[in-house]
């Protein structure tokens, strides 16, 4: 599964450089969007559970399992999923026991997702006006992930952390994303729930939207939003 479930904080977004108007009006020449928290979300619910039956406040997994000594290098495809579990329930079993922190960790795991088909209907939108890019902290079951979600052919890249060895915010993953869909980084939005992936990417010059809900895609989109007009 991919992490970090958790949104980013409610800061303004910091504004990227001025880019000129392409021909068509926009300020940018491609979408680069994140997938966790913007397309995709998890029901935590089942593990909320179970975290309140062990005596755990809500979120004590998530807490553990999205430090940086464990999380990045499952972000980085350096250890499985299985590994990442094993390394969750070692940061529990001092406070639960060792089978109920397996369970614990197993039920972050696990938990199951969806796509927002709002979010969904938007993007496929934008893809008819320009290319579509998923820049994501993945893990190595990502094109399955997407398989079941059916979005294998939402955009026309995928770059994944886990593939190639490098996670947001580190500004390489961005240049990455931009070469995929062939735009200069300055012609590119970036779409993203955290502040510090934002703020980066503004670093590089790129248009940003901090995701908070749909609208906030939408408003970002301009034109791009809406369905391109077909030639008779």
């Amino acid at each position: 599964m991919n992490t970090r479930y958790a949104p980013g904080d409610d800061r303004t977004p910091t504004a990227a450089p001025a880019a000129a108007p392409s021909a068509a009006g926009r300020a940018f020449d491609a979408v680069l969007c994140d997938l966790d928290n913007v397309i995709r979300f998890y029901d935590t619910a089942p593990l909320a559970a179970l975290e309140r039956a062990a005596g755990l406040p809500e979120g004590t997994t998530t807490d553990i399992a999205y430090a940086p000594e464990i999380d990045l290098p499952l972000l980085l495809g350096r250890i499985t999923p299985d590994a990442w579990v094993e390394s969750v329930a070692a940061g529990l079993t001092e406070r639960v026991g060792a089978e109920r922190a397996h369970e614990l960790g197993r039920a972050l795991a696990d938990a199951p997702f969806r796509a927002d088909e709002e979010v969904v209907s938007l993007l496929r939108r934008a893809r008819t006006h320009v290319p579509l890019v998923l820049v994501t902290n993945a893990t190595l079951q990502l094109e399955a992930d997407l398989t079941l979600l059916g979005l294998t052919d939402l955009a026309d890249a995928v770059v994944s952390s886990a593939v190639e060895q490098v996670a947001k915010p580190d500004p390489a993953i961005y240049r990455i994303a931009a070469e995929r869909a062939g735009v200069p980084m300055e012609r590119c939005l970036f779409v993203d729930d955290r502040q510090e992936n934002i703020d980066a990417a503004a670093a590089l010059g790129m248009t940003t939207a901090l995701y908070r809900e749909p609208a906030d895609l939408r408003r970002a989109l301009g034109p791009c939003a809406e369905k391109a007009v077909v030639a008779p």
